[in-house]
């Protein structure tokens, strides 16, 4: 069997087999399973899901990661794991590189993580936590692109991903009767506040970012009582780590100041942070010149710069000095990322595997 038939043949398997965030205890084996056929050097954890292997000798070590993990949303009426996040393509573009690599004499060890709970935004802190990274100077990601930001056959060398947060927060007022609303703080008037608050943030049109609230829970079956408590949550993004310090300062203060006018309390706390992206030049560099002597010119794409958000970025928070990007490779990819019905073309799956085995020969 070649590598390209191998390749669909692993995306099928973690296609048809998701696992949320946290619970990909077969996807985990899988994976040893396919370490174990390739006779590839791996470790696994007691503890968390996920799996590092390792191929090559000598000193340095680059690394590549692909997260392992599925959405839980409603599909055709039922909810469940789905991977239409396309996790189960990152998965197999790097099993993919591993396979057009394994066989070849390297000067350097090449690291694969697989890394899990992207979609929780923590998962990537795990792999650091047991080493994932010690002694790696170059890291590489890679993640399937919607149809609107890169066609088919093209793959960018880096994408620019925003930063985002979680808000969740609570509002305790006072209850009362429909008809003696002088009686209560209700809890609605102090969402429609913070809906109002959140929109007339401004800063620089230049630097894309939002805050919009994605959560409200007020209310009984009883229509006549209004309600004194509620719960909300709030969408953060930003495209830089600063503007998100400072649009999290905004909102701090704009909650404080909305609890006091309204005689309420209001707690909250940040949840599920995730950093935006801070793309090394050279290991931009490097992938662009393994892109442009696999498939030429026209088919190098320029950098991307997206709202969406993804952990990898924790990696080079918590280690600066690492020069790490994450490539993007066009699948028209369609209607889009975490769409239950999202569908790509396969066979931009070789194309993003060969491109990430050219990217770690020249790391």
């Amino acid at each position: 069997m070649d590598n390209k038939t191998k390749i669909l043949e692993y995306f099928d398997h973690f296609h048809a087999h998701p696992e949320a965030s946290w619970q990909e205890v077969e996807t985990t084996k899988k994976l040893a399973e396919i370490m174990e056929d390739l006779q590839v050097n791996y470790q696994t954890f007691d503890d968390v899901t996920g799996l590092i292997a390792e191929i090559g000798e000598g000193e340095r070590v680059v690394a590549v990661r692909a997260d392992i993990d599925a959405l839980w949303q409603e599909v055709r009426g039922k909810v469940q794991a789905n991977h239409s996040c396309g996790h189960d393509a990152n998965m197999a573009m790097v099993l993919g590189a591993l396979l057009y690599l394994k066989d070849e004499p390297l000067a350097k060890r090449i690291r694969f993580i697989f890394q899990p709970a992207e979609e929780k935004g923590n998962g990537s802190l795990a792999m650091i936590e047991r080493g994932a990274i010690e002694e790696v100077t170059h890291l590489y990601g890679v993640h399937l692109r919607p149809i609107e930001e890169l066609p088919f056959g093209q793959v960018a060398p880096a994408i620019h991903h925003g930063s985002g947060i979680f808000l969740k927060g609570k509002i305790t007022g006072v209850d009362a009767h429909g008809a003696r609303p002088h009686q209560g703080k209700n809890a609605i008037d102090v969402i429609v506040a913070i809906h109002q608050f959140v929109k007339s943030i401004y800063f620089s049109p230049f630097e894309s970012y939002s805050a919009k609230l994605t959560n409200i829970q007020a209310g009984g079956d009883s229509l006549n009582i209004i309600p004194g408590s509620a719960a909300f949550a709030l969408d953060v993004r930003s495209q830089s780590n600063s503007l998100m310090a400072e649009l999290r300062q905004r909102i701090d203060a704009g909650l404080q100041s909305i609890a006091a006018l309204h005689e309420v309390d209001i707690t909250w706390e940040w949840d599920d942070y995730t950093p935006a992206a801070e793309v090394s030049d050279e290991a931009m560099q490097i992938a662009d010149s393994a892109i442009r002597s696999l498939l030429g010119e026209e088919r190098t794409a320029a950098p991307l710069e997206t709202t969406g958000a993804d952990d990898f970025h924790f990696y080079t928070i918590k280690k600066p000095e690492l020069k790490a990007a994450m490539l993007g490779v066009g699948a028209d990819l369609a209607p889009g990322l975490h769409h239950p019905d999202m569908a790509f073309n396969k066979e931009a799956l070789d194309i993003g595997a060969r491109v990430l085995a050219e990217t770690l020969r020249k790391s």
